[in-house]
Formats: structure tokens, sequence, C-alpha cells
């Protein structure tokens, strides 16, 4: 079996009964992993179906009759997985990364809302109007907090080695690097790389999966190893073959999956046009102007929201600051902010007032990146600096500069002036976002990180943010601030 008929041989030479499509179609594999998700979904669906029943009855029987609230609660289930199922939020695919699932359910609540108006004015259950926005709003609620369980629950079998896709990446090796580093910082990944198969089938000295075969071997080794997915980088093949690889892969029940030339691109940025049936893939560029205005407004609500909070920690930490140091309580100190333009950034004092002329003769015991100066046991901090350093109080004040508009809640590292002098190339491109009071750097690792991680992590932000990723960064900023990891 070849998957490069007019490469590697003339067709004509081909032995019929090769052919998979003169042999009959084979049956279709159940694996591990396809039985894993049949189950996930039926749970999901079976759930969706319960919480959204027990919900609506719940809501809707204080208006109405014990049998009639129960038929309606009945009916509204039925609904619900009806839209969820329309909407695309079961699809198998969903199980695997659940990245398509908080959009599939807001075309539900949408699709609900219209619906549950329509029955509203057309009378045909009589319950008051806020009793249906109410159990609306409580189902896409369970519903949400239904997916978040699940995708924890996942998370926990998957460190345990259950509901992983084996999968067999195809190309050279040196255009899989990028995928083995994603897959090596995700904190949950539904892929378990089994091998590699490459155009020379010839491992390098620095292979990072063993390599099983060639291209040509690859719907074998998808038979003997029970592989779910293969991941075929752009590269690797031209159209034609990739066509080909897909037709004996949809008889062995296996995905196929492309990763495109592009990284470090957020599917929400992505879509698919079509050319004359040829698929263009879409990249947006500049996030809409709906989202920046959002990002602003959260950033003042919450960014005041957190320094009221605050304060009461902050006012005791600055007299704990001033009374055990010569010195003021503040720290001012010039950053460069949003398209290069400096601020004033405020912490609270953790070093002694002489710090900066003490620099030069600690300079070559730096622990940092080497664009950072970080010293784990640095003479220069105070005792109670040191305390506020590890649970990060110093960094509160940095609240004003975020009210004030300096510097946004999430987004990339304040840099000092002497580091922006030494960026160049792709690294200003982080000047386009405000600095972040956290950030992708906070979160993985901050002090431990190394000059190419920290850039990469704040391009990262810098293409993709969104005010959703800022909530998920804040929440995990929250664990790496409470244990410590890279505080120093």
């Amino acid at each position: 079996m070849t998957l490069h008929t007019d490469r590697f041989r003339d067709a004509d030479q081909v032995d019929p009964s090769s052919r998979p499509f003169l042999r009959g179609r084979p049956a279709r594999r159940t694996t591990p992993w396809h039985t894993a998700v049949s189950r996930y979904l039926v749970a999901l669906v079976v759930t969706d179906l319960a919480v959204t029943t027990t919900v609506v009855g719940l809501v809707t029987g204080r208006a109405r009759a014990p049998e009639a609230s129960l038929a309606l609660a009945v009916l509204a289930g039925v609904g619900f997985v009806l839209t969820m199922a329309l909407c695309q939020g079961y699809r198998p695919a969903g199980a695997a990364t659940g990245g398509n699932e908080p959009r599939s359910l807001m075309r539900v609540t949408g699709v609900l809302a219209v619906t549950s108006l329509a029955v509203h004015y057309a009378g045909i259950a009589q319950v008051p109007r806020r009793l249906f926005f109410e159990a609306l709003a409580a189902t896409v609620l369970a519903a949400a907090l239904v997916r978040l369980v699940a995708r924890l629950l996942t998370r926990q079998v998957r460190a345990r080695g259950v509901f992983l896709r084996r999968t067999l990446l195809v190309g050279p090796e040196t255009e899989l690097t990028h995928l083995f580093d994603v897959l090596e910082e995700a904190e949950s990944r539904a892929l378990v790389v089994v091998g590699v198969c490459t155009p020379t089938t010839t491992a390098d000295a620095g292979s990072r999966s063993p390599v099983l075969g060639g291209y040509a071997d690859v719907p074998d080794l998808v038979r003997d190893l029970h592989i779910d997915a293969v991941l075929v980088s752009a590269g690797a093949m031209d159209a034609a073959d990739l066509r080909r690889l897909g037709w004996r892969l949809g008889l062995l029940s296996t995905d196929l999956l492309v990763l495109p030339s592009i990284t470090e691109v957020a599917p929400r940025r992505l879509h698919v046009e079509s050319l004359g049936g040829t698929p263009l893939l879409g990249v947006s560029l500049v996030p809409p102007r709906p989202s920046r205005l959002s990002k602003l407004v959260f950033d003042k609500v919450v960014g005041t929201a957190l320094l009221l909070l605050a304060t009461p920690v902050i006012l005791p930490a600055a007299l704990a600051v001033r009374l055990t140091s010569p010195g003021p309580a503040f720290f001012a100190q010039t950053r460069v902010g949003l398209d290069g333009v400096p601020f004033t950034m405020l912490k609270l004092r953790s070093m002694y007032v002489d710090a900066e002329a003490r620099l030069e003769a600690l300079r070559d015991r730096n622990e940092g990146n080497g664009m950072l100066f970080k010293l784990r046991d640095d003479p220069r901090v105070t005792r109670v600096g040191g305390v506020l350093r590890r649970l990060s109080i110093d960094e509160l004040p940095q609240l004003w500069n975020v009210v004030r508009g300096d510097m946004s809640l999430v987004g990339p590292r304040p840099a000092l002036p002497s580091e922006v002098a030494q960026f160049d190339g792709d690294v200003l491109q982080r000047l386009r976002v405000k600095p972040g009071l956290t950030g992708l750097w906070q979160v993985s690792g901050r002090s431990n990180l190394s000059v190419e991680q920290s850039v990469r992590l704040d391009l990262r932000y810098t293409d993709n943010w969104s005010v959703r990723m800022d909530v998920a960064i804040l929440w995990r900023t929250a664990h790496a601030v409470l244990s410590g990891n890279g505080a120093y």
C-alpha cells in the first residue's frame, strides 16, 4: 500500500487487490478513545436533560400546577438538548478539546431566548415573562457549570492516562517542534503522541518521539497501533497525497488533523473561506472595537473594585515598610507603556533606598533571564520586603495605574526603559497593548522563565488577548500567587 502512487510507482503496476476500495469497506473500529467519547457525550446529554428539567420545573412551579410545570420542564429539557445538538454542542471534537463549548452555549442562549419570547407572546404557555427569563438564565448558568465540572474531571482523568487520543504525527521533525512545545506547555492535553512518520524514516539525534516509518506506512500503523488521530504538518505532502491519505483514514475511523503553518493564533481569530471549492484560512489581525471597549470597561470596573478591596492590605503593609526601614513606603519607577509611552508605576518599596546604587556590584550574580535582573537572596531586599514579594503584596499599588489607564489588569510585563532599548524585531510588538498587573508570564513561571519563553508568552497574549482570556489569567494568577512559584 502506498500514499504516493504517482511518486513511488506507476499506477498501472499497482496490484488491484491492494486497493482498499476493491477489497470492500472494513468494519468501523471501536477504540478506547471512541468508547470514552461516546460515554462522555451520552453522560453530557443526560445531565443537560436532567438539569434543565429540574431548573425549569423549580422556576415555573411557582406559577403553574405541578403536572403542567412538569410537562413544561420536560419539554424545555428536550428542547435544550435538541438545540444544543443543532448548535454543535455535542460534537466529538468538543469532547477532545472543549474549545467550542462556550460558543455553542452562546448560540443556544440566543435561540432559546427568541423561542421563549415566541412561546410567551403566542400564549402557548401561561407563564409570566419574568419567570421565562429566570428559567433561561438559570438553565444557561447550570449548563455552563456542568461543562466546567466536566472539563475539570476530564483534566483529572487525563492526568492518569485516560481519555486520550493516540496520535500519529506526520511530517518533517523540524516542522513538528512547535507542536511538541505546545503539548509540553499544555496543562491538560487530549493528544498523546505514539510516534512520528517522517519522509526519510531516519530519526534525528534529538528526536522527541520514535520514528515509526515513512508516509506510506501511515495506514498500516494506524491499524496496527490503534491510532485515533493522524496529525499532518502543513508542508508534509501536497494536496493530492493528503486527499488520498484522508480516503484511507476514513475507512479506519480515524481523525485527520492538519497543522497549519501559522502558530500562536487563537482559534477564534480564524475563519474559513471558500475559493472555488478550495478552503482559505483567514486570520483576524485587529481586535474589533467592541472587544477593545469591553477590555477598557473591564479594567476600570474590576480594577476599581480590586483597589478598594486591597486598600486594607496596602495601608498596613505601607506602614510596616515605613517603620522597618528608612525611606518612603512607596516606590515610583518609570516603565514603558502602550505604544512606547513612559509612565510612573507604583509599588510598595521592598528594597533599601540605595538599591539602585548597589546594583552594579551584584550584576555578576544575576539569576534572571539575562534581560531582567533577579537574585533569590538579594541583599538589597528588606525583611518586610521579602514577605511582600513572596505574597505579591508589593504589586498591589499598581491597581492605581490600572484605574488611571496606564496599565491593564492583564498584559505583558511592564518593561523598564533600559529593557525596551534592547528590544528589536518581534519583541517590539509587545508594546502594542498596555502592560499588565499580571499576565501569561505570571501564571507560567514568573522569574523562572527564560528570555525566549517570556517573549513568546508576551507575544502570544499581544496577538490573542480577549476579556475571556483575561478572566482565565486572573483566576490562574490567584493560584500562582498563593503557591509563590517563581516569586522572589
